[in-house]
């Protein structure tokens, strides 16, 4: 052992083959005092080198005696820390010596089973209360694998059985309005107006639709659906259904944007059938508001549309018989139940997503919704191409898009837009428009541009522009990202495309694609990208399935805030990944099944220790009802 100028200890450990220097600046003289040289010891830290010399600065390290040489294996678990504790003596080995005094206070009926016995003997699963003793000191590597396994499937089995409950008690207890018949709005529409020849896909998702709402049950379905595959006419025509029982229905979409474009939509669709639609949004005037509202509450309209406006106390139904959420994941839990309060019986309920999540990701988050997924896009759509292309090709980009304008094209330039760094991204954005600017003068090109800091009538009014064919071109941020449809769009160029995470790059070159014409994506990017940035976008390239997509996506992401799940707490598992434990968790998830569907009140003796455990958890997590 050696000491510098009073400012740091170095001791040389030697564990029979190489030699390693353990330092320390802090704790000079107690750390002195309590080495003893040519003792053995455990050590534990991050080993690098300074001037050639491997060494360990500030390490764990613990006396080796006869007594916890042979209670411990040389498997250490390793506890998290702060610096705080670690002042106070409070790190992570003291963490590990006070859980293994615990563990030995403790007896097999202070950790109680609570899995039946018959499925422990099928999984092969080691008790509840071993699993908890080798999964922080294990004798061997199996005995820790064993510990973790059991905890992983108790983690989802769990999750999965409450998932399974509240979907078992919504269907036989919730009361819902019953639309016994398919009436004449709807089959008029269905024989005269329908635009197009249904996909089998919308067909399967209207069919399961139809059975909810003449169930008598209270309808609680997910409708996932990739970009351009139909849903807004699925949503359209559960409408006419609920028309045809005498029940309005609202549809409510997260920009204002989005539900102008679905007004104008359905209002088209709807022109030859005689039903009114009204929409409400924040920037309606006071006088549209009052007439809207009294139209509403009166039964004059049949079908609302709008943003989060909807959910307002003033907004009264007469009788408001379905609620549609499009792009659900952008509403809180609170206020989408603000539109199940609008009837006296709840109304039925259709959230959708364009965003498609991996089954199982849906059946773990969405588990107490009915699930339908439209996988099949309309007849006609010419696949887009995608390519990726370096910012010193933007010449070459500019001069394509030239091109396609002279075809009679429209084309979009995205920027991102990241909550970190806007001021950098507007000034991006600003800087691009300029660019795009000198590309394209006017008067023989027109630009758009479209951004959050524009007032919404501008905002709107230079996105009407564009819808309109009077400009050919719109510079935006990803205001545009969900539900804008101009089909005469066939290139979107996305900027600084290793910004922005894959569902969001698939979800921009849906706004293309939409029409008759081949629709091109182009991916720019700069030179030096981060190998996940490479492998996101050579998956954009290869394929336009948002499904494969969104596979990709939570292979390379984790489950993370994906549709906004973590406010359900269905996802924050401490051991399980439901990317790496899809076996156990589909495992899981069909025997949770299994039992709710035999045995839903858990009064069978071999379900006891399962029914114990679940109510002595109750109160502990809100699980709600509304996904």
């Amino acid at each position: 052992m050696g000491q510098s100028r009073g400012r740091r200890l170095v001791a040389t450990l030697y564990d029979g083959t190489e030699e390693l220097e353990l330092v320390w600046f802090q704790g000079i003289n107690w750390i002195e005092k309590s080495l003893h040289i040519g003792a053995q010891y455990l050590v534990f830290g991050k080993a690098g080198f300074f001037m050639n010399t491997a060494q360990i600065t500030h390490p764990e390290i613990e006396r080796l005696t006869e007594e916890n040489k042979n209670a411990k294996s040389f498997l250490e678990p390793i506890y998290p820390g702060t610096e705080k504790l670690k002042a106070k003596s409070m790190g992570g080995r003291q963490m590990g010596s006070l859980t293994y005094t615990l563990l030995q206070m403790l007896s097999e009926k202070d950790i109680p089973e609570n899995i039946p016995a018959d499925i422990i003997k099928k999984f092969r699963l080691v008790k509840r209360f071993d699993a908890y003793k080798n999964v922080h000191f294990p004798a061997s590597q199996t005995d820790y694998q064993n510990a973790v396994k059991r905890l992983k499937f108790e983690e989802l089995f769990i999750s999965q059985l409450r998932m399974s409950l509240i979907r078992f008690k919504r269907n036989t207890f919730s009361k819902g309005l019953n639309f016994s018949k398919v009436g004449d709005l709807f089959n008029d529409f269905y024989t005269n107006h329908l635009p197009f020849e249904l996909t089998g896909a919308q067909k399967r998702v209207l069919k399961e639709i139809r059975k909810d709402l003449g169930s008598g049950k209270q309808m609680n379905r997910l409708l996932q659906g990739d970009v351009g595959s139909g849903k807004t006419m699925v949503a359209l025509m559960a409408m006419l259904i609920a028309a045809d029982n005498g029940y309005q229905s609202c549809f409510m979409a997260p920009t204002e944007i989005l539900a102008r474009q679905h007004f104008e939509s359905l209002k088209t669709m709807l022109s030859d059938i005689p039903i009114k639609i009204g929409i409400l949004t924040g920037s309606s005037t006071a006088k549209e508001k009052r007439e809207i509202l009294k139209a509403t509450q009166e039964g004059e309209i049949t079908l609302l549309t709008g943003t989060h406006a909807l959910i307002e106390d003033a907004v009264q139904f007469k009788n408001l018989g379905l609620a549609i959420v499009d792009e659900q994941h952008r509403f809180g839990v609170a206020q989408r139940a603000k539109l199940w309060d609008k009837n006296e019986v709840n109304p039925h309920i259709l959230v959708m997503t364009a965003t498609p999540i991996p089954r199982t990701l849906a059946l773990t988050a969405y588990g107490d919704l009915d699930y339908s997924v439209m996988d099949e896009m309309p007849p006609g759509r010419i696949p887009i191409t995608t390519v990726h292309r370096m910012e010193y090709m933007r010449p070459q980009v500019m001069n394509f898009i030239k091109s396609e304008i002279k075809r009679g094209r429209q084309a979009y330039i995205i920027y991102p837009l990241i909550e970190e760094s806007a001021k950098l991204d507007f000034e991006d954005l600003m800087r691009g428009y300029e660019e795009v600017k000198a590309y394209f003068p006017e008067p023989r090109y027109y630009i758009s541009m479209v951004h959050g800091r524009q007032k919404a009538i501008e905002k709107q009014t230079n996105m009407n522009r564009f819808v309109e064919g009077d400009t050919q071109i719109l510079v935006s941020t990803t205001v545009i990202e969900v539900g804008v449809n101009v089909p005469n769009a066939s290139v979107m160029v996305i900027e600084s495309a290793e910004k922005f995470g894959l569902p969001q790059l698939h979800q921009l070159r849906g706004r293309v694609g939409r029409g008759n014409e081949k629709s091109y994506c182009i991916l720019s990017t700069k030179v030096k990208l981060s190998v996940d940035a490479k492998q996101r976008l050579k998956i954009m390239c290869e394929t336009n399935d948002g499904f494969k997509i969104a596979e990709k996506d939570l292979e390379i992401r984790g489950p993370g805030d994906i549709e906004g799940t973590r406010q359900s707490g269905l996802l924050n598992f401490k051991l399980a990944n439901i990317i790496e434990d899809r076996k156990i968790l589909e495992a899981a998830r069909l025997t949770a099944e299994k039992i709710i569907h035999e045995d839903a009140k858990l009064s069978k003796p071999e379900n006891s220790c399962l029914r114990e455990f679940m109510e002595s958890e109750k109160g502990k997590t809100a699980w709600s009802k509304i996904s």
